[in-house]
């Protein structure tokens, strides 16, 4: 099973609480982490880009810093792990990522990946003025697939003459093109969503929620792998959990337990107003699972216990079918990381052979 990281691009990480380690995001932090995922034997590190935060008390994701530069400085100062950075879409035309990525990929030497964001949160556009209008929220994936397309014809080619409904390429160049293949990532969690990861991924997010319960993640892969045999494709599907962890499981859980009790239910409502904004949107869809979600700090899978438990769920969901691998949040992402590298992946079976190489 591969093992990522999603950085902690954003501020206080990935806990929607007042009572959660609460910290800025900066180069160090996201370069100490991405050195710890390294000497750990991690497969990859993915930062996300978000544009606009949630507010509340706690000014949650109100602070950022932006996906490909940070990408492109830790590319610098790795060696082996490969390297997701996510573009949202609507804010950068295709050929300008193409020619970043080729950039990145060069000074990783053939290390990184590209993470489709479609956009779902209307003011990160409005803000900026380039918001689309209403009728985005159900086209986005078309827009996303004629986007990917202009891409991978720049990356192959060197030349694109795409002619589409959003996009018109006219003898456009990128050159020099990478020399080998960089993924792509999407993370529609709705059917048409995964219909396009299938048609276009690599690689697919896909979310579970609860506390410990592995056994609901397999009804999202069995989706993939539904999307995947109309397609006549291979999009491995990946799952974003969180992990709290600590000597015993009562102590793990008075951790969380804390944590909600300072969730920041403003901010929350803010999320939800934005997720609302897409009335059509399926329940499964990363808005359709926010505004059904209860009221903590994220709802996302967390595995929460001891070291011993930790591994023991670990190893659970690598024995799900079609699950490729996972990508970890933590509630301190510096002693978490130190925490899964030094005390619960030595005891997953699932992962003796990254022991074993290193």
């Amino acid at each position: 099973m591969k093992i990522g990281v999603f950085l902690p691009i954003g501020n206080n990480g990935w806990l929607i609480s007042t009572t959660s380690p609460q910290y800025m995001p900066s180069f160090e932090l996201n370069r100490d982490v991405t050195l710890k995922a390294e000497k750990f034997g991690f497969d990859f590190a993915l930062s996300m880009i978000k544009l606009r935060g949630f507010g509340g008390q706690s000014q949650y994701w109100d602070h950022n810093l932006e996906s490909f530069t940070l990408m492109a400085g830790l590319a610098a100062v790795t060696t082996r792990i490969k390297l997701f950075a996510s573009v949202a879409v609507l804010t950068i035309p295709p050929p300008v990522i193409a020619r970043m990525a080729a950039t990145i990929d060069s000074i990783s030497k053939g290390r990184f990946g590209v993470n489709i964001v479609s956009g779902w949160q209307k003011a990160e556009y409005v803000q900026m003025g380039i918001w689309p209008g209403e009728d985005y929220f159900a086209k986005r994936y078309e827009y996303c697939s004629e986007y990917v397309q202009v891409m991978k014809d720049l990356w192959s080619t060197g030349k694109s003459d795409f002619k589409g409904d959003f996009f018109q390429m006219e003898d456009c160049r990128v050159s020099p093109t990478p020399p080998g293949k960089i993924d792509i990532i999407s993370a529609g969690q709705s059917n048409r969503g995964m219909k396009f990861a299938a048609d276009y991924a690599d690689y697919n997010f896909i979310s579970a929620g609860g506390i410990n319960d592995v056994s609901q993640v397999s009804q999202h892969t069995d989706r993939l792998i539904a999307a995947n045999e109309a397609a006549g494709a291979d999009c491995k599907a990946m799952l974003l959990m969180m992990i709290i962890a600590d000597e015993t499981d009562e102590a793990a859980m008075a951790k969380w337990q804390h944590y909600v009790e300072g969730t920041d239910l403003d901010a929350l409502a803010w999320r939800d107003a934005q997720a609302g904004a897409d009335v059509k949107a399926e329940a499964h869809s990363t808005v359709g699972r926010m505004v059904r979600s209860d009221r903590v700090p994220t709802n996302m899978l967390r595995l929460i216990g001891s070291y011993e438990t930790i591994a023991k769920h670990m190893d659970e969901l690598a024995a799900i079918r079609g699950l490729e691998g996972v990508m970890l949040t933590f509630d301190d992402f510096l002693i978490g990381m130190e925490q899964f590298g030094t005390r619960i992946q030595p005891l997953m079976k699932s992962r003796q052979d990254v022991l074993a190489a290193a």
